[in-house]
């Protein structure tokens, strides 16, 4: 039996399943390593990956052709989605603002193929 999931994304429900580390929803067209973590009410759909020790929490949501990976922390009620690319230890606690609270000259973020380094945009 298939289990599926509405992510509520206009696509109804999909084939997914519930991430081991941390019991969140991942579409099975999206990629999340198994080192990686997507916390319960956190959502990874699309063709998204997520993958090293990324973190995925709260009410956090990565679609698209998003790429979250190293170290980073997506949280609250944080979007990733689109191409966007987030790794190094970025911090992203909501919608508007994107951190490092441990290494800022670490954090990367990759938007239409350019690369930034940046310490907080709000």
């Amino acid at each position: 039996m298939m289990t599926t999931f509405d992510f509520n994304d206009g696509n109804g429900p999909v084939p997914a399943h519930k991430h081991p580390n941390g019991g969140g929803w991942v579409a099975d067209t999206a990629k999340v390593d198994e080192t990686a973590y997507v916390g319960r009410d956190a959502r990874v759909y699309g063709d998204a990956r997520v993958y090293d020790n990324a973190m995925i929490g709260g009410y956090a949501r990565v679609y698209g052709d998003a790429q979250v990976y190293d170290n980073a922390m997506i949280g609250g009620y944080a979007m990733v989605y689109g191409n966007a690319t987030v790794g190094g230890d970025t911090y992203r606690a909501d919608e508007n603002i994107l951190r490092s609270p441990v290494h800022p000259a670490g954090v990367r973020i990759e938007i239409n193929g350019k690369q930034y380094k940046l310490v907080e945009i709000v």
